[in-house]
């Protein structure tokens, strides 16, 4: 079961760089240590938090987010998408911004990849596969073929009980971090 503080942290930004949407996760992450239930006007406080926090620089058209955010003791990986809209000159939304957790250390990622039995190779993989690489890239990596790369997978795969790759990524990224 997957906890809030799990959960991403998500924003919606208008051009001015004021929070039109958001979900109770981004207001936890922001808040932390305060209770999100304690804070009365969450749009006011995470405008707050975006500009002292969040913006690593804004002049004109140019506008920069921090790759990083520490809460607490947890880390996450700060990330901005343009929303373009051609419908509209002024769009009322231009900026989603997405707080995820990051798995800082590789003690840790070890940890949860031994929770589920899984092998010294079947473990390099997984590893592997968190960082972005293909299946061919893998196989490069560990001097094996891509095949056996896909075993290595299938077996993760059973052993996680899930059904593809991002659904490894899920298991070890999302709930237990």
């Amino acid at each position: 079961m997957t906890t809030a503080s799990a959960m991403p942290g998500f924003m919606l930004l208008n051009g001015s760089l004021q929070p039109i949407a958001f979900n109770s996760e981004a207001v936890q992450i922001l808040a932390y240590p305060t209770k999100p239930d304690r804070i009365q006007h969450a749009t006011v406080f995470l405008n707050d938090k975006i500009r002292s926090s969040l913006l690593k620089h804004h002049s004109g058209c140019d506008v920069a987010f921090v790759k990083e955010y520490r809460s607490g003791g947890r880390q996450y990986i700060c990330r901005a998408f343009n929303i373009h809209c051609p419908v509209q000159e002024n769009p009322l939304c231009s900026t989603a911004l997405l707080l995820e957790r990051h798995c800082s250390s590789e003690t840790d990622m070890r940890d949860l990849l031994l929770q589920f039995d899984l092998t010294p190779r079947e473990q390099e993989t997984v590893t592997l596969l968190i960082e972005g690489l293909t299946s061919k890239e893998i196989a490069s990596r560990m001097n094996i073929s891509p095949n056996t790369v896909k075993a290595f997978l299938r077996l993760v795969m059973v052993k996680m009980d899930v059904s593809t790759r991002s659904g490894i990524v899920g298991k070890i990224i999302g709930p237990h971090s």
